[in-house]
């Protein structure tokens, strides 16, 4: 069964990165070691440009309806001057919402050749291989509401309920994580 893609390039570099990563799944598709459909949506300020809101209906259908995403990235300073609620930014943060998506998985790995380039002394970040875990559901992500919550009898920013759910989401993708 072929697994679709939800394409959404974006805005500006976002447009060169993801033309480029969709180049490197086509080529696994041609060659047979990859099952993939892939549909190209806008979002952030080609969503507004497109149909006049960062977050179109159609592309949020369509990325409800894949697989998986391929997200750029978004903004430019054309956008600087619309109100809030058009703003690229509002796409990805629409997005992320309507899918319920609470958790952000970054690895960093510093490669042996590039020690010597970091601001950092070479022995304190050499064989660096960390994943930063950040949770994306808390109050204060999304800018509302303003100030403290009280969720289940807590008062926080971000919960403790909300901080195990991202915990246990990295350890299933990667399992050497650990407390």
């Amino acid at each position: 069964m072929s697994t679709k893609i939800a394409v959404m390039p974006g805005d500006g570099i976002g447009i060169e990165i993801v033309a480029e990563a969709v180049k490197i799944l086509e080529h696994y598709k041609s060659s047979g070691r990859l099952d993939v459909e892939m549909e190209e949506a806008p979002v952030g300020g080609a969503g507004y440009d497109a149909a006049g809101k960062p977050l179109p209906d159609e592309t949020l259908a369509l990325a409800r309806g894949s697989d998986a995403i391929l997200f750029g990235a978004i903004g430019g300073l054309e956008y600087d001057e619309l109100p809030r609620e058009l703003r690229p930014e509002r796409g990805l943060l629409a997005l992320r919402s309507e899918l319920e998506l609470f958790a952000n998985l970054r690895p960093a790995i510093l490669y042996p050749q590039l020690a010597d380039a970091s601001s950092l002394k070479p022995e304190v970040v050499s064989g660096l291989d960390i994943m930063i875990v950040r949770e994306l559901t808390g109050g204060i992500y999304f800018g509302e509401p303003r100030g403290i919550d009280e969720v289940d009898g807590e008062r926080r920013v971000t919960t403790r309920s909300s901080i195990k759910r991202a915990k246990s989401t990295a350890s299933a993708v990667s399992p050497s994580i650990s407390r």
